[in-house]
């Protein structure tokens, strides 16, 4: 009986130690400089490491490292540690040393969608595109960190909130820390004026996001982003459906600039030629360009436009008018 109770308080504490190695410190991704100073041990580190709030657990670490056998080689020099890694974590970046924690910069391109996050993050090699889709598709606890995506519809994704921007990041990041970064630069982009602003006109902001990220994709400079925004607004107050080409493509997968007959005729509610009003969410991640547009649209007596070949912004008040331009830029 003995035995059997000593085994089970040793496979307890075991799971505890998985725990408490594993689990991260906190929620927050703030960085904070870390300085080992040159002679000291496992013991100093673990209590300094402490003494910062990003470890929990001095006996854990120190355990950690003892069976990792690392103990005596963990590196002096100084370091940036998120407060949201875990012992595991923080030992290995230490082993590794200061030199190796080697920091890369991605750029996420404004209007890029989710595929195309993955896709970049897999050709730079620091995250596996599935582990990015999965952590911004796949609803998570941690998400709840964040007010901005609170109000989102909860059959929706993180498509339209993760930021594009340059961030700086190690190599081994992982996708809930690149998500995360993302998501807390959306908050401070959100000024509490724009956030106001959004409320005051009775509009949310997962609406906001999605009419940003068609915007986004149908024009580039700041004036026609106000000028689209508007005909988009007067659109869906008549009754007419947006009929822009990017939700369409959305819909294919294409990055064509005339949707085919096909791809016009696909039955989703992504698809605004067939379907009133916005889509259930964003088709892209919209920069701040495209989201004050779509907060402060510039009133305008159109309501049609097309983008010419060579990237000029065509508006008509009237369907004959766009139909006689339609055969103009596209004969």
């Amino acid at each position: 009986m003995s035995l059997l109770l000593f085994a089970v308080i040793l496979i307890s504490g075991l799971g505890y130690y998985q725990y408490l190695t594993a689990s991260k410190n906190s929620s927050s991704a703030e960085l904070k400089t870390f300085t080992v100073q040159a002679g000291e041990g496992g013991a100093i580190i673990s209590q300094n490491l402490e003494r910062e709030k990003l470890i929990k657990s001095v006996v854990a670490f120190q355990l950690y490292v003892w069976r990792a056998g690392i103990s005596s080689q963990l590196k002096p020099g100084q370091y940036s540690f998120a407060q949201n890694l875990s012992i595991r974590e923080i030992a290995d970046r230490l082993w590794r040393g200061p030199g190796k924690e080697r920091e890369i910069t991605l750029t996420f391109i404004e209007g890029w969608n989710l595929k195309q996050y993955a896709a970049y993050l897999e050709t730079q090699r620091v995250v596996r595109a599935d582990d990015f889709l999965v952590a911004a598709q796949k609803k998570a606890d941690w998400w709840d960190d964040y007010k901005v995506v609170a109000g989102r519809p909860k059959t929706v994704d993180l498509e339209g909130y993760l930021f594009p921007d340059t961030y700086r990041v190690y190599r081994d990041a992982t996708a809930e820390d690149i998500i995360r970064r993302m998501l807390h630069n959306l908050e401070q982009k959100l000024t509490p004026e724009l956030l106001t602003e959004i409320e005051r006109q009775g509009k949310t902001i997962h609406e906001v996001l999605t009419l940003a990220s068609i915007v986004e994709r149908e024009v580039s400079t700041d004036a026609d982003r106000k000028l689209a925004a508007d005909i988009f607004y007067k659109r869906i107050a008549a009754g007419i459906p947006l009929q822009s080409d990017a939700t369409v493509n959305y819909v294919s997968g294409k990055g064509t600039t005339r949707p085919s007959a096909d791809d016009l005729a696909l039955d989703s509610l992504y698809n605004t030629y067939r379907y009133q009003g916005l889509p259930p969410g964003p088709i892209s991640n919209p920069s701040l360009s495209a989201i004050t547009a779509v907060i402060y649209p510039t009133p305008n007596p159109y309501y049609y436009f097309l983008t010419t070949p060579d990237g000029a912004v065509v508006y008509s008040k009237t369907h004959d008018e766009h139909v006689a331009a339609k055969a103009q830029y596209y004969p």
